[in-house]
């Protein structure tokens, strides 16, 4: 099953994504309205739910505005070096442990939503990513524990700023300019996607610069909670980015960086796409 954020009419709304939308409020009114709330309550609301993904489609997706799936997401964590083939191509060693950064809620965008090429940088880079939606209060957890922790998947992006990046040992900076953590176009819940298999890629102006496979992850989502859930409690609508495939623009001779105008395509098979513009800030 797949649910989204979205506005129509100049209301913001949750629904479940199929051909079209089916709007969870018209049906369900004591739903929760907010979806880390709906996600925390999930237990309580999913046998409905999930008989209202068998009906018909009442909403045309070209007529609403995809919002991100989770607005204001209480943590970011993001993971580098986490794909081989992206190991490789950075000419460094396979990490023996997790390197993790994080980005602001204010980064946070749209699957349609346009990107801004900051003032101070020329350095944009994409990195197409699987982003964990967390379902469950978490510490400490242990292998089932962190599955059972997942709620769902979404579709992301990790835009970088290669310069601020790179410009001390410490990644966060880099990674936190204001839009540049869109995903979406909904969250696929995690008893419908193989996470072991999915293809992943992102187009720049229609070439594709990455094309890939989540068998490629050198940790996968179950560790990667296990280790984060060690040092902080998890908790619903809290989002790991899992980490880039080869092929960013970092990556290329000359680095191929993203300019105004770029329209950068982010897909996951089983989960979606999305489609960003770049604009000046």
């Amino acid at each position: 099953m797949k649910i989204l954020s979205y506005v129509y009419g100049g209301s913001e709304a949750l629904g479940i994504m199929t051909d079209g939308i089916i709007p969870i409020a018209r049906h369900l009114p004591e739903a929760p309205a907010d979806m880390i709330a709906l996600i925390a309550d999930w237990p309580n609301w999913s046998d409905e739910i999930a008989s209202l993904a068998c009906g018909p489609a009442e909403i045309a997706l070209d007529t609403v505005r995809l919002l991100p799936p989770i607005r204001r997401p209480g943590k970011i964590c993001c993971i580098g070096l986490n794909y081989a083939d992206h190991v490789a191509e950075s000419n460094m060693d396979s990490p023996s442990d997790q390197l993790w950064f994080s980005k602001p809620a204010t980064a946070v965008i749209g699957p349609n939503d346009n990107i801004r090429l900051p003032r101070v940088s020329e350095q944009l880079d994409y990195e197409a990513e699987l982003v964990v939606v967390i379902g469950k209060v978490c510490r400490y957890a242990n292998t089932e524990e962190a599955r059972a922790a997942i709620f769902g998947y979404c579709v992301g992006n990790d835009v970088s700023v290669r310069d601020w990046q790179f410009r001390t040992s410490q990644f966060m900076l880099g990674k936190s300019f204001d839009s540049h953590a869109p995903h979406g176009p909904c969250i696929a819940t995690a008893n419908e996607i193989d996470v072991s298999n999915l293809h992943i890629q992102c187009r720049v102006n229609g070439e594709t610069r990455q094309s890939s496979n989540t068998q490629q992850l050198i940790f996968d989502p179950i560790e990667q909670i296990q280790h984060l859930s060690q040092v902080m409690t998890l908790e619903p609508g809290d989002l790991l980015f899992t980490g880039t495939p080869s092929g960013v623009g970092a990556g290329f001779k000359p680095p191929r960086w993203l300019r105004e105008g770029d329209v950068v395509e982010t897909e996951i098979s089983g989960i979606g796409a999305m489609s960003n513009r770049v604009i000046a800030d």
